[in-house]
């Protein structure tokens, strides 16, 4: 299945059409309010005004599996991302990204391991996956490494459309 092929709702619980980002590099991000990396949304929005007009989102996925670090209904969480943030990217419905109940989205990301070698489970929040216009992941990091760190600007800036 392409990955643009997955069911999945936005924040709001409108059914999301994953083929608007056919074509885009994404980064797609589970991400969670109440974390000591939940700083990192300011860096994702940096990237996504840095980007967006050369074909490029993030989208992020609020997931409250790691000690409940995102316990808020869908509008406390558009909230806090918009008011405390200024988010702009498009953020999805809540979702499990591991264990039984993981979101088909996420089962197929996780097969593709990061520069240490590490696939499957993620890990922590704001783990990050980029994906190439052809819906292909290009790249996986690790929670801790930060939106703006030059291994993710240069992954970004290689796997934007021609």
């Amino acid at each position: 299945m392409a990955l643009y092929d997955h069911q999945i709702k936005t924040l709001d619980g409108e059914q999301a059409d994953l083929h608007a980002f056919e074509g885009k590099a994404v980064l797609a991000v589970n991400v969670a309010s109440k974390c000591g990396l939940t700083p990192q949304y300011a860096g994702l929005e940096k990237l996504q005004a840095a980007y967006a007009d050369k074909g490029f989102s993030v989208v992020g996925f609020p997931c409250n599996q790691f000690m409940g670090q995102e316990p808020g209904t869908a509008e406390e969480i558009q909230t806090f991302c918009s008011t405390t943030y200024g988010v702009t990217f498009p953020i999805m419905e809540k979702i499990d990204v591991n264990g039984d109940e993981r979101h088909p989205l996420y089962a197929e990301l996780t097969q593709a391991a990061d520069a240490d070698g590490h696939d499957g489970d993620i890990r922590w929040n704001f783990e990050k996956f980029l994906i190439g216009p052809d819906g292909a992941v290009k790249a996986r990091f690790a929670p801790q490494v930060e939106p703006e760190d030059p291994q993710v600007t240069e992954a970004i800036e290689a796997a934007l459309p021609a």
